[in-house]
């Protein structure tokens, strides 16, 4: 499951859109992430190409199985740590974007660790 930063953005950004009800559109993704729209054009064509996503011909963008596999990794890891960040005292904004930066990057073994002593010590998750 070893795929670029950028794409586990764009899959997350998808998941997240596709949470709130409406058909996920690439310009939603461009508008969510802070990206132009051929720069989503192009992650489009790449995350299709390698069959994380599907497109329909109206441009709804929806998750496949490989796809959403990934995007309900670094989502449950963005909501654990922001979580977790937000509950030491850090400023919801800096901890949404400081959680950005950690989910990428922390191992499983450490974050694994972090959820369950999250769970232990707080039990609910954000």
């Amino acid at each position: 499951m070893q795929i670029r930063k950028s794409a586990e953005d764009y899959l997350e950004a998808i998941l997240m859109l596709s949470k709130q009800g409406s058909a996920v559109r690439s310009i939603d993704i461009a508008t969510m992430l802070g990206v132009s729209k051929p720069s989503v054009s192009h992650a489009m064509k790449l995350l299709r190409e390698d069959g994380y996503i599907a497109m329909d011909r109206y441009g709804t963008v929806t998750l496949l199985d490989k796809g959403a596999e990934i995007a309900n990794h670094i989502y449950e890891r963005h909501r654990v740590l922001s979580s977790l960040l937000e509950r030491l005292g850090v400023n919801p904004e800096v901890a949404r974007e400081d959680a950005c930066k950690l989910e990428h990057d922390l191992s499983d073994e450490s974050f694994d660790k972090i959820k369950e002593y999250f769970l232990r010590n707080i039990s609910e998750i954000e």
